[in-house]
């Protein structure tokens, strides 16, 4: 598996994307601001990732996504991992991300890979989605934001 940043002539793997974030509009505003990096295994796109540059010296892992079928198969990590190396090499001191209160696996996910809780956006679903988002049989209502310093 070869991760790389996504070149600018290339479209991002929307789809791929929109399984992280449901919202068009949400993720072609930060995949326009941020660096899209992908991961391809056999001329296939398996996973993706955003880093998005937030204050000085902060940057925020903004979407982190692996194709259903590849799965359990470690990527997410990989790629969660990646961006953290990425951010360190580019002088970033912290790496933030954020996810859904109802996203068990993703908040396992990103404890494993050294970051912390540090706080928690209520209602951050409810007010910045216009459907309902439900996860686990949980309704995804606050987001859970983490951190790690570099």
């Amino acid at each position: 598996m070869d991760i790389r940043i996504l070149n600018k002539n290339e479209i991002p793997p929307m789809d791929l994307l929109l399984l992280a974030d449901p919202s068009i509009k949400i993720v072609e505003e930060y995949v326009n601001r941020g660096d899209c990096f992908i991961a391809e295994m056999d001329n296939e796109v398996i996973g993706v990732y955003v880093l998005l540059p937030t204050r000085p010296e902060t940057v925020e892992l903004v979407n982190v996504a692996v194709a259903e079928k590849h799965h359990g198969k470690g990527i997410g990590k990989m790629l969660v991992m990646h961006a953290v190396q990425k951010a360190k090499v580019e002088g970033f001191k912290t790496i933030e991300i954020g996810t859904g209160n109802s996203s068990i696996g993703q908040l396992a996910l990103y404890q494993k890979c050294g970051f912390r809780i540090t706080g928690v956006d209520i209602d951050f679903f409810i007010r910045h989605y216009e459907e309902e988002i439900f996860e686990n049989d949980i309704q995804c209502r606050d987001m859970i934001r983490l951190s790690q310093d570099l």
